[in-house]
C-alpha cells in the first residue's frame, strides 16, 4: 500500500495502525504514529491508521459489564488482525480483557501517562454533596465510591468524554470519574480534580496506551519494540498478573496500582463488594519481571475475601 500528493513521490505504508475512531482513541493512535515516527525516521504516511467502529461504542445506555465486558473493545480489531487488514491494534490497556488469544501479544507499551482518576463536579471525595448523584458504569469506580460515601447514589454513565461532560452539564448526575489520563490526550486536563491514588486507587494498566500485534508477525514486532517503555511494561504486566490471579471478571470490582518510583516494583490493590460495603486490601514487593510476589498477593487476596467479595473473584477451592 502506498500514499501519494501531487508533486510527491508515492510513501511506502510500512505499518497499519487499528484504532477505534472515539475522539481519544483517535488521539491514542496518532501519538502512537508521532513516537514511531521519531523513532524510525518515517514520514507520517509511513504509518497509516485504520479506525473502526467498536460495539462497545454502540450500545451506551447499559453497564460494558452486562453487554459482553471489555471484548466489546477489542473484538473487531482482533478480526482485523487475524485477517491481515492491520498490521497492529492500539488499545487503551485498561480496556483489554485480561486473557487474550495465543495468537495475539503486547509488542510494545507506550509510557505511562497520568494515572489518576480525575472527580468531575466536585473538589474531592469529602467534597461531593450529601446523597449526591454519582454517574459511573465502573464496578471499581462505584464500590470505591460507595465505600468512602454510602450516601451517594450510582447511576449508569456511559459513552466518551464528551458525551459524559454533556450528561453531567445536563443534570443526569451530579459528579463523575474520568481518567486524567484521556483529559490530557485531550487537551482537557484543566478539567476535573485528579484524585491522589494514595486515597483513592485507579484501575489496573490506567493511563498506558498498549500495542498488540500476531505474535507471530516479526515484522511489526520489531518495529513496535523500538518504542516499547520497559519501565511502564513491568508496571503493566505486574498490575495484569494479580488481575489473572483474582480470576475476576467486568462485574469485579477491583482497584490496583504497581509504582516503579522507587527501589524494585510496588503493587496495591483493593477488593470491594459491589455496594462498597466491605474491603480488603493488600501490597507486594518486588523486582520487575519476578511475579511470585504477585501471585501470593492474590491467594492472600482470595484467602481474606469476605462473604460479599468472594463471589466476584476466583474462589480459592
Amino acid at each position: 500500500m502506498s500514499q501519494s500528493t501531487p508533486g510527491n513521490p508515492p510513501t511506502k505504508v510500512k505499518i497499519r495502525l487499528g484504532t477505534r475512531n472515539s475522539p481519544l482513541a483517535m488521539a491514542q493512535a496518532i501519538e502512537t504514529r508521532a513516537r514511531l515516527c521519531a523513532a524510525h525516521g518515517w514520514s507520517e504516511d509511513a504509518v497509516e491508521l485504520v479506525p473502526v467502529l467498536a460495539s462497545g461504542d454502540k450500545v451506551l445506555d447499559r453497564p460494558l459489564a452486562e453487554i459482553g465486558g471489555k471484548a466489546l473493545w477489542t473484538k473487531e480489531l482482533d478480526a482485523w488482525l487475524a485477517e491481515g487488514l492491520i498490521d497492529a491494534a492500539v488499545h487503551s490497556a485498561k480496556d483489554v480483557e485480561t486473557l487474550r488469544p495465543d495468537a495475539f501479544h503486547f509488542a510494545a507499551f507506550l509510557p505511562r501517562a497520568d494515572r489518576r482518576d480525575a472527580l468531575v463536579g466536585a473538589d474531592s471525595i469529602a467534597a461531593i454533596p450529601r446523597g449526591a448523584v454519582v454517574g459511573t458504569s465502573a464496578p471499581r469506580r462505584a464500590a470505591q465510591l460507595l465505600n468512602l460515601r454510602p450516601d451517594c447514589q450510582v447511576v449508569t454513565f456511559r459513552g466518551n468524554v464528551a458525551t459524559r461532560l454533556g450528561k453531567l452539564g445536563a443534570g443526569e448526575a451530579d459528579v463523575t470519574f474520568l481518567a486524567a489520563a484521556g483529559l490530557e490526550r485531550l487537551g482537557q486536563s484543566a478539567v476535573g480534580s485528579p484524585l491522589p491514588v494514595g486515597d483513592w486507587i485507579p484501575a489496573a494498566a490506567q493511563g498506558v496506551i498498549a500495542l498488540e500485534c500476531l505474535a507471530d508477525n516479526r515484522a511489526a514486532t520489531q518495529a513496535l519494540a523500538a518504542i516499547d517503555h520497559a519501565a511502564t511494561r513491568a508496571e503493566i504486566t505486574a498490575e495484569r498478573a494479580l488481575l489473572a490471579g483474582l480470576g475476576g471478571t467486568c462485574h469485579s470490582p477491583v482497584a490496583v496500582l504497581c509504582d516503579g518510583s522507587g527501589h524494585g516494583l510496588t503493587l496495591r490493590a483493593a477488593l470491594f463488594s459491589p455496594d462498597g460495603s466491605e474491603r480488603i486490601e493488600g501490597s507486594a514487593q518486588f523486582a520487575p519481571g519476578d511475579h511470585d510476589p504477585v501471585h501470593a498477593l492474590a491467594e492472600d487476596l482470595l484467602t481474606r475475601a469476605t462473604p460479599g467479595i468472594a463471589p466476584h473473584f476466583r474462589t480459592t477451592a
